[in-house]
Parts: C-alpha cells; structure tokens; sequence
C-alpha cells in the first residue's frame, strides 16, 4: 500500500485545518490529513507553506523550517532535519531562498521523502512550484 501522503496526494503531510487550499479533493475522507486533486496541488500547499514560514514566522535556516513543520511533540525533529539536509547536500545552517526555484523544490522533494519514505518525483514537485509561479 502507498504512504498516506502519496494516497492524498499531500506529501508534506499537512494535517487539516480551515484553510481552503486550492486543488482540494471535494471529499475529505482522511479525519487528519488534507487530500489534494492531484499532486502538483499537493506540492503547491507544501512550498506556499514553507515561504510563509519565511514571510510570517521568520524561518531562516533549514533547522528553523523543519522545526515548525515537524514539531518535536510528533517527530524525531533532529533525525528529520539531518535527514532533509543531507538529501539537500547542505548544511543545518543553510538559508533557503524561499523565491529560488531549484532550492525551494529541493526542499520541498526531501520533506516528502521524509514524510513518505519513497522519492519524490520532481516533476511533481517542479509542477507544484509552477501553479505558485503562474500566480504572480
């Protein structure tokens, strides 16, 4: 059976709220997990997050990403940005360019590989970056 993300087409994970995202499955059957359309949509939410935690939270280095999206109330936070890092050939240091195409993807591909266990596709992944890119 494919991960729970991979299913919902959400493969970051992102637990449900009341945000409307765009992409949407019209049915919600998963009670955490937001399901998406497709996983370009997916995709999208995920790096539209992650530049959020730029712009509204003040995220600056890899560690700072990883410790908002993956809590150490739920993760081995520390194994998860040791992880994201060396799938990303960076250092925990690191200060993303949230507007740089092949970064935010990158990111965005060892999120999902974490949060799944399988690799991303990147041409999922490049498509969720393109519905944000259109929307400029």
């Amino acid at each position: 059976m494919e991960p729970r993300g991979i299913r919902n087409c959400n493969p970051g994970n992102i637990r449900r709220t009341t945000d409307n995202w765009q992409g949407l499955r019209s049915k919600q059957t998963d009670p955490d997990f937001f399901q998406f359309e497709a996983m370009k949509w997916g995709y999208r939410a995920l790096i539209r997050t992650l530049r959020n935690y730029r712009r509204k939270h003040g995220c600056q280095t890899i560690a700072d990403f990883i410790r908002r999206w993956a809590p150490a109330t739920e993760n081995d936070t520390t194994a998860y940005i040791t992880a994201v890092c060396r799938k990303m050939q960076v250092p925990t240091s690191f200060v993303p360019d949230v507007d740089e195409r092949g970064t935010m993807c990158a990111l965005a591909a060892a999120i999902s590989e974490v949060e799944n266990g399988v690799p991303a596709r990147m041409e999922e992944v490049e498509a969720g970056w393109e519905l944000l890119d259109n929307e400029k």
